[in-house]
């Protein structure tokens, strides 16, 4: 089975090409702005009918698209986000019109959750900042295209090779660098809104399902950790993954994104359904992997692992886009912000 997958060497991007790599069966392409790339492509100036061309001569039975931005303008997020997935559409709609398109959404499109009541992918969608409005833009071109198509809305993905832009690969870094004793004061924004973690390896494995699973897939699917995690808890677990003896201080409030949703979480029975997928790893295993990315240290999940150590550097325009990918400096002081 050849499989493509557009942004392969963002966050996301990675762990899904190490995922695929090991994969019985499977032919991997790889697509992007990166040297060397089968599909040298950047889906925000690409053009229908030269990128129907390039996927042609490709002929993938799968394409699963992980470019995406979170970061940067409304004009180059809906560049990425919106105009991207739509052009890609057209393209495959000309060139591959029977191959399987895997979109990583984000739970950003969602909006602001309520308290204690997971959300299913039948619920409203009111996102409340550009990122959120692109990402689900780009959902609306994918599951209208009448192609055999499945988005993926991704909670905050954590773990190896977490890019330094978003919270938790950012503070692992700081706390890298931070001489650890007890009068060492780490200063983060509010961290009290809970978001939805899942393992960046949970979200390459649903990848890898929903892109070689037979028959019809919905078009829509949550993929998630399932419950809903204070971003105090995240830090604090990452301080003590790191031996961090010192404090953490909240300084003042977080962005107006993370006031606007302080509560968000994923229903995700519909993946188990659809492709028998449910996460593997826990926040402790994944706070755990992570710091040992950032360490230098061995981190488990071989595949996973590696992909991770590459990771953080590549993670930009083309991370996964779900993720807390090239999310820029507004990431940091998001304290776990809604992607």
């Amino acid at each position: 089975m050849r499989i493509l997958v557009v942004g392969s060497t963002g966050y996301l991007g990675s762990h899904v090409t190490a995922h695929l790599r090991a994969a019985e069966g499977v032919e991997l392409l790889l697509g992007g702005r990166s040297p060397g790339a089968d599909l040298p492509v950047d889906l925000a100036t690409a053009r229908t009918g030269p990128l129907a061309g390039a996927l042609a001569a490709l002929a993938p039975d799968a394409v699963v698209n992980c470019a995406g931005a979170v970061g940067g303008d409304p004009v180059t997020l809906a560049e990425v986000n919106a105009r991207g997935p739509a052009v890609l559409c057209a393209a495959l709609r000309e060139a591959a019109p029977g191959a399987r398109l895997v979109h990583l959404g984000s739970a950003a499109e969602y909006g602001p959750g309520r308290p204690g009541e997971p959300v299913t992918e039948e619920a409203p969608t009111r996102p409340v900042a550009p990122y959120g409005a692109t990402k689900l833009a780009g959902t609306v071109a994918v599951t209208a295209s009448g192609l055999d198509a499945v988005v993926l809305r991704v909670g905050n993905p954590v773990g190896p090779g977490a890019p330094a832009a978003g919270l938790p690969g950012g503070l692992a870094r700081r706390l890298s660098g931070a001489g650890g004793g007890p009068g060492e004061v780490v200063r983060l924004g509010d961290l009290s809104a809970y978001r939805d973690f899942v393992d960046v390896r949970d979200v390459a494995r649903a990848v890898v399902l929903a892109a070689t699973r037979r028959g019809a897939v919905p078009p829509v699917l949550n993929v998630g950790g399932g419950r809903a995690v204070r971003v105090r808890d995240l830090v604090h677990a990452l301080a003590g993954a790191a031996g961090f003896t010192g404090r953490v201080e909240e300084a003042g409030g977080g962005s107006d994104r993370s006031s606007a949703v302080s509560w968000q979480c994923s229903d995700i029975s519909a993946a188990h359904r659809a492709l028998g997928w449910a996460p593997r790893f826990g926040l402790a295993n994944s706070v755990a992997a992570l710091w040992a990315s950032v360490a230098g240290a061995p981190a488990g999940d071989g595949a996973g692992t590696a992909a991770g150590r590459d990771a953080g550097a590549a993670a930009g325009r083309e991370a996964g886009a779900a993720a807390g990918d090239g999310a820029g400096a507004a990431a940091g002081r998001d304290a776990g912000a809604v992607r």
